[in-house]
């Protein structure tokens, strides 16, 4: 299935740099992809030189003549920024000439720019950050991660809909089990929105596991994993900081005297093994769900290696039908269970 994808390529820490080196090395790996990198025409001709590259069938330069900072507000990037990069690859989304769009750059403002050039589908509210965690059992889903601060038992009804057809659309599993982050197990635990939650989801026909608790993520007991925005943004930073100190952690004592050098030595194989499991650049590239067409977050620092999981995870939620998939799923639960509310 031939996959068009859109580049903000000038998104993010390391801006051209790394996103066209990343789409150049992924048109290779897969020949029914193409790709459209939008951004400033001399910054990217001049990457293309240095591979040696020319536009072609497969990639092709859209010109845009402004760039969102990572610091602007999303407010003012969505008003004065009309022909930015970012909103270039979104636009093309949504006149069809893209299948997908991916920005490494400030989240907020291509929530905000998404969200108001793309829509959200009807019976989602709010659209949701989600994205891959490895698990002792190999990964699962996590939303929302930071998109909706303040949610209603609702809002993360939805997310367990749109978490379970992404898991549906990307490994093809029929029916995958979602948990709601809570603080215990029990059905007493928990505020009044998350016991709300519970209730909507097991009434519901979706595959509803129960509450879950933090240590259950990195468990793999659930497909999926529900909590609101601040919630899972903690979850994440929190996690991302014990792997750095663990890492640290383990430099210094393997430093710590001839022997422990030596022993590192020998244990150097493990140690590069134990690095590619938990490689962070592997689950690079958070969706954007519940938007009428796909949109990728990939983190703002990263490499060309990392860049290049955001493009494949896009093709991913293109071949597996992502977004007709939701709609699907909304659809059909909000005739059944006359729980979602309708957007007009």
């Amino acid at each position: 299935m031939d996959v068009t994808v859109a580049i903000d390529c000038m998104g993010g820490d390391h801006g051209p740099h790394v996103t066209v080196p990343a789409a150049l090395k992924y048109l290779q790996q897969d020949p029914e992809v193409n790709i459209v990198l939008v951004g400033i025409d001399d910054a990217i001709e001049a990457e293309l030189r240095a591979a040696k590259m020319t536009a072609n069938t497969r990639i092709r330069l859209h010109p845009a003549s402004q760039v969102v900072s990572m610091d602007e507000a999303p407010a003012l990037a969505l008003r004065w920024k009309k022909d930015s990069s970012m909103r270039v690859a979104i636009n093309l989304v949504k006149t069809g000439e893209a299948q997908a769009c991916i920005s490494a750059g400030n989240t907020g403002a291509l929530l905000a720019t998404s969200r108001f050039v793309l829509k959200t589908i009807p019976g989602v509210d709010r659209p949701a950050l989600a994205v891959i965690l490895p698990t002792i059992t190999g990964h699962t889903y996590v939303l929302d991660l930071g998109a909706n601060v303040d949610c209603t038992a609702e809002h993360l009804f939805q997310f367990g809909i749109m978490g379970a057809s992404l898991v549906s659309s990307l490994e093809n599993k029929a029916s995958p089990s979602i948990g709601l982050l809570n603080i215990g197990e029990e059905d007493i635990k928990g505020n009044d929105t998350v016991k709300q939650a519970a209730e909507l989801l097991r009434n519901s026909k979706l595959n509803f596991y129960g509450n879950v608790e933090g240590d259950d993520i990195y468990k793999g007991t659930t497909d999926v994993v529900v909590c609101d925005g601040f919630v899972g943004n903690v979850t994440l930073k929190t996690s991302e900081g014990l792997a750095q100190m663990l890492a640290t952690y383990l430099r210094e004592e393997f430093r710590r005297n001839l022997l422990t050098k030596l022993a590192g030595v020998i244990a150097l194989p493990v140690i590069n093994s134990f690095k590619r499991r938990v490689d962070h650049r592997h689950y690079n590239g958070a969706s954007f769900l519940g938007l009428r067409g796909i949109v990728i977050k990939s983190h703002g620092s990263a490499d060309e290696y990392a860049f290049g999981f955001a493009i494949k995870r896009a093709v991913e939620e293109v071949r597996g039908g992502m977004l007709r998939r939701i709609s699907e799923h909304v659809a059909e639960l909000s005739v059944h269970s006359k729980i979602l509310p309708k957007i007009h």
